[in-house]
């Protein structure tokens, strides 16, 4: 049993993200949606009372586990593991989710990691990945320090 956290220790990087549990309430939907059908003529229609079930197995399967250790992309219905050694970069196609580009140059799907979602990749990964957010912050801030400078050194001037 791993002793209890405190204020000494420093806090897991480890971020699971995966697709809100909000999502589970249409499942919920699906099921009052499906069940009239079933009800009304269920020798036809009653193999449609599994769909929410399974959307519902998926939601609560597929996510990314970022961690020292690497990357985990958990998909429907496999799992891989990456270690930051293997991993050259990351791709965000126009659809659907990132991508991890390996150094063998494969690419593995990178489940509910959106371009929104890099913020918190970043984070996790402990600088391995970089924030293009944070460094455009970055950027400007040093942009106005810069302008900050050059003015007082013309009120100094004058």
């Amino acid at each position: 049993m791993p002793p209890p956290s405190s204020s000494h220790t420093p806090e897991s990087t480890t971020r699971v993200i995966r697709i809100s549990r909000l999502s589970l309430l249409a499942c919920g939907f699906l099921l009052l949606a499906v069940a009239s059908p079933a009800m009304a003529w269920p020798a036809a229609f009653s193999w449609m009372l599994v769909i929410p079930f399974l959307v519902f197995a998926w939601i609560l399967r597929v996510r990314t586990v970022v961690g020292p250790d690497g990357i985990t992309a958990r998909a429907t219905f496999s799992t891989t593991r990456i270690g930051w050694g293997a991993l050259a970069g990351i791709r965000f196609p126009k659809r659907g989710w990132a991508r991890a580009t390996l150094t063998d140059g494969s690419e593995v799907p990178l489940p509910v990691v959106t371009f929104g979602r890099l913020p918190e990749l970043a984070e996790a990964s402990g600088g391995r990945i970089t924030d293009p957010y944070a460094a455009a912050d970055a950027a400007r801030s040093a942009e106005a320090t810069a302008e900050d400078a050059a003015a007082e050194s013309d009120d100094a001037s004058k």
